[in-house]
């Protein structure tokens, strides 16, 4: 990738992650509200799971896997003229997406018995979760089409609105639960109120992108073109796909089926998926933005039969990554326990909970950058079209994951997230070395290179950052404001001598940050 287009993915992917980053935080917020009203141990757990089933055949059949699948063809269309066809082909899926996944829902509405009862009894309650399980089905269609609408935006390189709306999904469970959490007379109401509120931020985040897909070279009609042979391409693409990313979704179900059976059912459930959210703010803003952006990019390249451009963006994002994630996951790990002191513990968040939040929390990030890394990497295939190969991988992911969550599990909650760290660092490792014999070369001893000199000024941040905390929380204390001051100190100075260090060490990465910084100083 030249200098030119380095900045441009810069630029592209500050922007998206500036997007991300505000849908991120406000997510944040909601899990803060989420957390003051439920805590972590209780019948919350119900919900956890409740909500991991469904999201879990989301993952398999909507959103992501169906965007993926369908991005690489509805662009290869445009690339070769077809623009009507692949708005014909859209809009075919659109509609038959909508059909297919009503009817699953359906019947998974009716199964939800049997598939919660593989759980035991989360938050001593099984009940209540078949019953949230039952009103959350419904996103597994919703987001279904949501995949095909935010595919075609982001073919025509538009990113910022699809990254935004689920700010206003967000801002819709927030309002739910301010709203209607202190008016409900039972826990049990109080957690139907959330799950209610989750379909209705669903259904606004859905319809918000509609509106610009306006002014593109065609429109989504209502038609179902059975005949048109890239209509079943991105079906049979689809198959692999979906088992790719549905099995690294999977993961999560093996895991809360392990907490939930084997270590605490009415605490680690929730103190699991309270640390992957933190874990996942950096992943959010910085990789998935990155991906994000690529893929198309990607996806046209492959195309053309450009290998060498393909071979330079796919390097250049996995280096953007470790720029990312590596410093990320460090100060998350170092400070884990400050970290999830300011965000959760307040209302029914007791301070018993913290150390358990804080240690599945240091778990996860070993793995953060290796899970940035194995996302670009499972696009990458995917904008080859070899999408069995991620698929295999996901598959002997998940096998390693079970093994792993049952040597693991007997360390405490903290257990869980380690052993998919452990599954990050190998799969991606395993896709690294693939995509470079397809790829014939992918400049591994510069990604090394670039990788080795920011492992070094993280080791750096990592001390900073962490001595900063611990003076400041003796001179500060623990209230809010104490912890608010002492974190957020903490993390300003690990990241300038993160910066600095880069600087010193020479990490190409900066480069192109500093350029985006002089760039927007100019204009």
């Amino acid at each position: 990738m030249d200098e030119h287009s380095g900045r441009r993915l810069a630029r592209s992917t500050a922007i998206f992650s500036l997007a991300t980053g505000l849908s991120r935080i406000a997510g944040l917020i909601r899990e803060v509200v989420a957390a003051y009203y439920f805590g972590a141990a209780g019948k919350i757990n119900a919900f956890t799971v409740a909500f991991q089933v469904p999201n879990l055949i989301r993952a398999l059949v909507a959103d992501a896997a169906l965007s993926s699948a369908f991005v690489p063809v509805f662009t290869e269309l445009q690339e070769k003229g077809e623009r009507q066809r692949a708005w014909r082909v859209a809009a075919s899926l659109f509609w038959l997406v909508l059909l297919g996944l009503s009817a699953l829902t359906a019947i998974f509405i009716l199964v939800a018995p049997w598939i919660i009862g593989l759980f035991g009894d989360p938050g001593g309650d099984r009940q209540l979760a078949i019953g949230l399980s039952r009103v959350l089905f419904p996103i597994v269609a919703l987001l279904g089409v949501s995949g095909i609408v935010v595919g075609i935006l982001n073919s025509y390189e538009r990113f910022t609105v699809p990254a935004l709306s689920p700010i206003f999904w967000n801002l819709a469970i927030i309002v739910g639960l301010v709203l209607g959490v202190p008016n409900a007379d039972s826990t049990d109401g109080k957690l139907y109120v959330y799950a209610i509120s989750i379909v209705v931020g669903t259904v606004i985040q859905v319809l918000l992108p509609m509106p610009w897909l306006r002014g593109l070279d065609g429109k989504l009609r209502v038609l179902i073109d059975w005949r048109d042979p890239a209509v079943w391409r991105v079906l049979k693409l689809m198959l692999p796909v979906t088992l790719g990313l549905g099995l690294i979704n999977f993961n999560a179900v093996v895991d809360s089926v392990f907490a939930s059976r084997l270590i605490d059912p009415s605490l680690a459930p929730t103190a699991i998926d309270k640390a992957f959210r933190l874990y996942m703010l950096p992943q959010g803003i910085f990789s998935v933005a990155i991906t994000t952006v690529l893929f198309p990019s990607l996806a046209r390249l492959s195309a053309r039969g450009d290998q060498a451009g393909f071979r330079n963006t796919l390097a250049s994002g996995l280096r953007q990554i470790a720029f990312l994630l590596i410093p990320a996951g460090v100060i998350s790990a170092v400070l884990a326990e400050p970290i999830t002191r300011l965000v959760y513990q307040r209302g029914h968040f007791e301070p018993s909970q913290t150390p358990v939040v804080a240690g599945a929390l240091a778990a996860f990030s070993a793995g953060l950058f290796f899970n940035g890394m194995m996302l670009l990497l499972n696009r990458g295939f995917f904008s080859l079209q070899s999408n069995w190969i991620p698929t295999l991988i996901a598959l002997g992911n998940l096998c390693l994951n079970a093994a792993l969550d049952a040597l693991f599990y007997r360390f405490g909650t903290w257990g869980i997230p380690l052993a998919t760290s452990l599954v990050n660092v190998a799969g991606s490792v395993v896709l690294l070395v693939l995509m470079r014999r397809r790829l014939g070369r992918l400049g591994f001893g510069e990604i090394m290179d670039s990788i080795l000199r920011i492992v070094t000024a993280s080791a750096v941040l990592a001390g900073a950052a962490y001595g900063t905390w611990y003076g400041l929380d003796r001179a500060l204390g623990r209230a809010f404001v104490g912890q608010l001051g002492s974190v957020g100190v903490a993390l300003v100075v690990g990241t300038a001598v993160y910066l600095l260090m880069c600087r010193a060490l020479k990490v190409r990465e900066l480069g192109a940050l500093l350029a985006l910084r002089n760039r927007l100083k100019r204009a």
